[in-house]
């Protein structure tokens, strides 16, 4: 048993599956490795600023490792855009006698939690995003379920779209990153795949279309939120922005069906995913790397390494510095989408 803590944790941003694997690890081998206290602050960074908190023992994360959500909540608050965020978190952690967090979230998370260690509040990250593009780490959990999920609903939409010969628009998420649109359509065996990181020619997108109908087959296309044409703009769901400054996109998956009907005549229909990707229970993979960030969360602390997140290099977890880690996103790079390209109208 190493010196008597109190540590806190917390998840921010989007909620995603496998959030409560990590909560359960970090709980587990805190407690029994260590002899610690664990303090859970609710709703993301609202908690330490508000001061709300839920004590979590080992009774509490019994059954929690199959279920997705965060038996925490989840919100997206900034610190630096509330009055006195920074300042009252220290006073709430200095109340509640934490000595450390663990925050565990994507790249508006992780943001504050590198801000935070520089204002010298010590933090762990957990990178956490179903949207893969997290840098510094090869694969964030949540994302494989993500995938599996989305790739489930192409293979369910395929057999009505060719039951009634016509073109499905499968819109997924992702609104910088394409990973998702591209691991799922190629598992899926998607006939187009769009992502943020490339531009599209909807003429292009019509003749691979096309081809696909004159082989009297249904064509699949999965696009990206976050995917826009050429010379055009990503479609919004909503102009209002969230306190990181992201606007809610959405549509463009709805707006290219309809440009495929208008120039093929063909019977067109999309089927927006949204947040059915992010709920239900984690796969295999993400409980598992869920749990190994957890428990090397936790080493983190207890080597007073903060300012850090741990990461998944190959089959080893690293810790790299948070400032690495929200340097950039992680987009799909254009030999990976190239891969792709040949699947393409066939």
């Amino acid at each position: 048993m190493g010196k008597q803590m109190r540590i806190g944790v917390l998840t921010g941003g989007g909620d995603c599956p496998g959030l409560n694997a990590v909560i359960r690890a970090v709980v587990r081998k805190g407690i029994k490795a260590h002899g610690w206290e664990i303090v859970g602050f609710r709703n993301g960074w609202q908690g330490p600023i508000e001061n709300l908190t839920k004590p979590i023992g080992l009774t509490d994360v019994e059954d929690i490792l199959t279920r997705g959500g965060t038996i925490l909540g989840s919100s997206r608050t900034n610190p630096y855009k509330v009055d006195g965020g920074v300042d009252r978190i220290r006073e709430v952690l200095a109340e509640n006698q934490v000595d450390a967090l663990i925050a565990i979230g994507g790249e508006d998370t992780l943001g504050v939690a590198k801000r935070l260690t520089d204002d010298g509040i010590g933090v762990v990250g957990v990178p956490k995003t179903i949207d893969n593009d997290l840098g510094a780490t090869d694969y964030t959990f949540g994302f494989d379920t993500a995938v599996h999920i989305a790739t489930e609903a192409i293979d369910r939409l395929r057999t009505t779209a060719e039951s009634h010969h016509r073109a499905l628009v499968v819109e997924v998420m992702g609104r910088h990153a394409g990973w998702i649109a591209l691991h799922s359509g190629l598992a899926g065996g998607a006939n187009v795949i769009l992502v943020p990181e490339r531009p599209f020619n909807v003429d292009k997108v019509v003749e691979w279309v096309e081809r696909r109908f004159e082989r009297e087959f249904a064509p699949i296309i999965v696009v990206a939120e976050g995917a826009m044409p050429e010379g055009g703009a990503e479609v919004l769901h909503s102009g209002e922005r969230d306190a990181f400054g992201h606007v809610r996109l959405g549509g463009v998956g709805q707006w290219l069906a309809e440009e495929i009907a208008d120039r093929t005549g063909k019977e067109s229909r999309a089927a927006i995913l949204g947040h059915i990707q992010r709920g239900g229970t984690p796969t295999a993979y993400d409980r598992v790397l869920a749990t190994r960030f957890g428990l090397h969360a936790v080493d983190a602390v207890a080597a007073g390494d903060f300012g850090t997140m741990v990461a998944l290099r190959g089959t080893d977890i690293v810790r790299v510095k948070l400032s690495e880690a929200t340097a950039e996103l992680k987009t799909v790079p254009t030999e990976r989408y190239e891969e792709a390209e040949v699947f393409f109208g066939a």
